[in-house]
Parts: structure tokens; sequence; C-alpha cells
């Protein structure tokens, strides 16, 4: 629907609001390129510098990367994940990885305790869905796979800080995923998450916990420091 104001900063506000909801909701997830400019134009029915200047001030929010000639992709589903992402792009991927083994076996240990039947459905559809894409081979669709299942089980711990920070983290877990990864998946970087997602299934606390917090922890790129 046209957005209309008799106010340029309303109406650019509003623009950003729009193309803020559009990320937010997944609607443009993260990695995806967002409509061109004249898209946008049409679309909102608003000036060009109006969109303009709202793509501007949602990249330097971080939720944007303007990447000349190619260009504009969504790095994070809020400003406190593009700050993350900003802040901690180039962090020890040791550090990375003790912060997801803390957060995913806690998250993994409260989800035994709570989650429904119908997260249990959705945790093992994830994870057939994430087994199947380590099978074509393809390793964007692998990473989206494991992050995928890895915040519902975190969602499934029905702790609601838990999860918005799980969540706005996920820009630098992904990152963390995809470096470790490499350009191809193999055989002897797979971890199964099957006894994990039994493990909630079985209610089981302790055995979720212990392997949610194992698999960051034996990532390639996180070995110990000297």
């Amino acid at each position: 629907m046209p957005l209309t104001s008799p106010r340029r900063s309303a109406l650019a506000d509003q623009v950003i609001d729009a193309l803020r909801d559009q990320i937010t909701s997944g609607e443009w997830p993260v990695g995806s390129r967002i409509p061109t400019e004249p898209e946008l134009v049409e679309q909102l029915g608003v000036a060009r510098n109006t969109v303009r200047e709202a793509v501007r001030a949602l990249a330097h929010n971080g939720l944007l990367d303007i990447r000349q000639g190619s260009g504009t992709y969504v790095v994070a589903t809020s400003e406190l994940a593009g700050v993350m992402h900003r802040r901690f792009a180039d962090a020890d991927p040791r550090d990375v990885a003790e912060l997801r083994s803390a957060l995913e076996a806690e998250a993994a240990r409260l989800a035994a305790h709570r989650r429904t039947e119908q997260e249990l459905r959705q945790l093992r559809t994830l994870l057939r869905r994430r087994e199947a894409a380590w099978e074509t081979g393809e390793v964007e669709r692998f990473v989206e796979a494991d992050v995928t299942l890895h915040l519902a089980i975190v969602r499934a711990s029905h702790n609601e800080v838990l999860t918005a920070l799980y969540a706005d983290l996920g820009t630098v877990v992904r990152t963390f995923l995809r470096n470790d990864v490499g350009e191809e998946l193999r055989s002897e970087g797979y971890l199964d998450h099957g006894r994990l997602v039994d493990a909630i299934a079985e209610r089981d606390a302790e055995t979720a916990a212990r392997e949610a917090g194992s698999y960051a922890r034996t990532c390639r790129g996180s070995g110990a420091r000297d």
C-alpha cells in the first residue's frame, strides 16, 4: 500500500519501519538481497530519495549491507544483531564456540523440560531437513538448516530473553559455522544431532545439555589456544 505523509522526515521513518518489518518478519531473510531501489519506489509509492534515505539508515544501523555493483543485502534481523555482527565479526573462533556451547547447552536443558509435542514434531522435521541438506553437499543449505534447528531448540526453552539473545547472535553463529565448514562438506566434519533431539524427546535434560554443549566445542576452528 502506498505510504503518504505531509512531512518527508515522517515519511522516511515510515519507509524505515516498512523495510524493517520485511526483515524482522523473515520475508527478507539474512543473506538475501532486497528489491532494487526502483522496485521499492514502485512498491511503496514514495520518491527515490526517500527510499535511499531509509536504506542508508538501516545500513548504518547494521541491518543492511550496501554492496556497490551487487545490491543491498540483509545481514542482521535487528539493530542489536547488527551491532553484534560488527562487534564480533573478527572474534576468536574459540570465544564464539564457548559462548555457543554455554547458550545452547542451557537452552537444550530447558527445552527437555518445557518442549511441547508440537515443538518436538518440529524438531524432528528440522532434524530430517538438516540431514537431507548434508546429503546434497550444498554448504549454504546445510548451514541454514543447522542454524534453524538450533534456533528451534532455543525457542523450545520458552525463555524469551535467551531466545532473543540467541536470535540476535544469529549472524555471528552463521558466520562461525560457515567458516568452520569451509568450501565443501566433509564426512569427518558431520555431527549427528539425533541424540540431542532424542534426549529432548525423552525429557533427559542432562544428556540434552551435554550433547548441545559439545557440538560447538568440537568444531574444527574452535581448538584450544596456546
